[in-house]
């Protein structure tokens, strides 16, 4: 039986530890996710040399950038992006690219479900145009009471809110059984 890269393994480990402080809290902590971050660049310099650094790099500032709007518009947390950014520098682009596209399926997959089960068209419709208006003016200031660290303290947050981390995890691991079924046939 074939076993996982290095990468792929530090990256599912990281992320299910992500995902359970996600879950239990909303929060990913900058000791799980600066290490990661740190050790993929280095893992890659002294493996791969330059070529593997610059890919490392280059995956960290994806997974950093990507969710950069979303952030200072007050919709994501700073924790899911720093954690995308570690993976980033694990996996590289184009498997952060995978990545990040499978955790926003998931993630819009859990926000629909969320809003049916909540009842909460109405005010998701309206979310949404606010979110768009932040990102088009990609100002902090517009957030004010609505970000996402205050969002964090409510008592009905689980109705709210989407553990992207979390959906980082399900995303990874949805992205690995595909590859392990493409291997297999």
């Amino acid at each position: 039986m074939e076993t996982f890269p290095v990468p792929v393994i530090v990256v599912l480990v990281a992320v299910g530890i992500a995902t359970v402080t996600d879950l239990r809290m909303f929060k990913i902590h900058n000791v799980l996710t600066l290490p990661l971050l740190a050790t993929g660049l280095v893992y890659h310099a002294v493996v791969g040399g330059a070529d593997e650094l610059l890919s490392s790099l280059l995956g960290a500032l994806f997974g950093f950038g990507v969710l950069l709007l979303l952030y200072l518009a007050g919709g994501m947390g700073g924790g899911d992006i720093k954690l995308t950014a570690g993976v980033g520098a694990w996996l590289g682009v184009p498997l952060i690219f995978a990545v990040f596209l499978a955790a926003s399926f998931a993630a819009g997959i859990y926000a629909v479900v969320l809003i049916l089960v909540h009842g909460r068209l109405r005010e998701t419709w309206v979310n949404l145009q606010l979110l768009g208006y932040r990102i088009w003016a990609v100002g902090r200031q517009l957030g004010g009471d609505d970000r996402i660290e205050d969002q964090v303290q409510r008592a009905d947050r689980r109705g709210r809110l989407i553990p992207f981390g979390a959906m980082m995890g399900v995303g990874l691991v949805a992205l690995l059984a595909l590859a392990r079924l493409r291997v297999a046939h």
